[in-house]
């Protein structure tokens, strides 16, 4: 097995064992952009993890990613940078972030520098987002937070899409898919995050408006799904988004979120309904 083989096959086990929400629909895609869009997803989920991480003070965390956001703009990343930005705290870093510099290689040239640039903006929104402490007090505010840690993963698709399969797309609705798909984690995961002392709840707003708010940006997410006729970038785009309205749905009725089973029975009417 050559090292690029070897090195595709454990991106796939990190990506696998990563979000096995996000895997599901990755394997609708053809080669080309399977590779891709899962490296992209690796390298957004190695700084995602820089930011996310318990044991990292917040300060740290955002010189970290603002070095690592002004490396990923070299024409050519420099690994030995970054194993100097990260030192101080590889230990405590899982794989997927230690290998930032394997998923850019994994990434085909052509659309390289796009998934870099992404990267680096998502990086350093999260910086400005850490040194907040996370705490949204307006509506503006909770916006600016969940275009850079979601919407940019849409514009960054619709890059992907353009350069892959000459598909166009509405940068706003992908935006707003990514936005969606965000505010449901941010239902689901309120109290976690009011007991480490993060709020993304606006003030004066009920967790009513919350709900709304993730229904109006999830309808951007199915307009955006209406411009896309290739079925399996359609199949892709339209996984998440079945999953996110169902749980949704499920956290109205009182349930944290759909299961194993009722995941599977999705993906599968999906698969037949787009037939």
């Amino acid at each position: 097995m050559t090292d690029t083989k070897k090195m595709y096959k454990e991106a796939m086990a990190i990506l696998k064992a990563t979000s096995r929400t996000f895997f599901i629909p990755i394997t609708f895609l053809e080669k080309d952009l399977k590779t891709t869009v899962a490296m992209a997803y690796l390298c957004m989920r190695a700084i995602d993890e820089i930011e996310d991480h318990e044991e990292i003070e917040n300060e740290a965390k955002a010189q970290m990613l603002d070095a690592t956001a002004a490396l990923l703009l070299q024409p050519s990343f420099d690994e030995q940078a970054y194993e100097a930005v990260i030192q101080d705290y590889r230990h405590l870093l899982p794989e997927v972030s230690l290998r930032l510099n394997d998923w850019l290689a994994l990434t085909p040239e052509g659309i390289r520098p796009e998934v870099a640039a992404s990267t680096s903006e998502m990086a350093s929104g999260m910086a400005k987002w850490a040194r907040k402490n996370w705490i949204c007090k307006t509506k503006e505010d909770l916006d600016d937070y969940t275009y850079y840690v979601a919407g940019l993963v849409g514009t960054m698709l619709s890059d992907i899409w353009l350069w892959g399969s000459g598909i166009e797309t509405d940068r706003d609705l992908a935006i707003g898919y990514g936005r969606g798909l965000q505010a449901v984690n941010i239902l689901r995961n309120q109290d976690e995050d009011a007991e480490r002392g993060v709020s993304f709840m606006p003030e004066g707003w009920t967790r009513d408006d919350l709900f709304a708010y993730a229904e109006e940006n999830l309808a951007k997410g199915d307009a955006y799904n209406r411009s896309i006729k290739k079925r399996s970038i359609l199949m892709f785009c339209k996984i998440p988004l079945a999953l996110a309205h169902k749980t949704l749905d499920a956290m109205k009725k009182g349930h944290e979120k759909m299961s194993r089973q009722e995941v599977e029975q999705t993906v599968a009417a999906l698969d037949e309904s787009t037939k």
